[in-house]
């Protein structure tokens, strides 16, 4: 790994999860695997309902599941369930500074979704590698909310 990236790269933030219904999802993890919600909010930029959801004892700074639910059909949510149905949709990686991990991996030859970083769960800022140049991966870059 190159050093620019080493020292942006600070722990795995969530694995995303596709879901047709947010409310079932969320039931569905809280009563088999005892995770609790701790944030949920419509990000209507984005398109989707999402709750990010954490195992028992985790005081915040560990690996989250995010469950993805369309807000509208026309989403890349609900495009992505239609194409490959429900199931994992993304990794993402917590950065310390989004904009300097996307120079860093343009500068690598890899293309990334958005020209700037957008707005993601809870105020944050994201961006995400494509998929073709991440092993069929989306990858996203968050840059936690303050």
């Amino acid at each position: 790994m190159h050093a620019e990236l080493r020292d942006l790269v600070t722990a795995i933030d969530h694995v995303g999860i596709a879901v047709p219904d947010l409310d079932a999802a969320i039931a569905f993890h809280r009563e088999n695997f005892g995770l609790a919600v701790v944030h949920q909010e419509d990000n209507e930029e984005q398109g989707v309902r999402e709750a990010m959801l954490r195992a028992p004892g985790d005081t915040g700074a560990g690996t989250a599941v995010q469950l993805l639910a369309p807000l509208t059909p026309e989403s890349t949510i609900a495009k992505f369930i239609g194409r490959s149905g429900p199931g994992l949709q993304q990794l993402a990686y917590r950065v310390s500074d989004v904009d300097a991990a996307a120079e860093a991996l343009r500068a690598r030859g890899l293309r990334l979704l958005y020209e700037s970083a957008k707005r993601g769960t809870a105020n944050s800022r994201v961006n995400f590698v494509h998929p073709k140049d991440a092993g069929g991966v989306l990858v996203e870059l968050v840059e936690p909310g303050h």
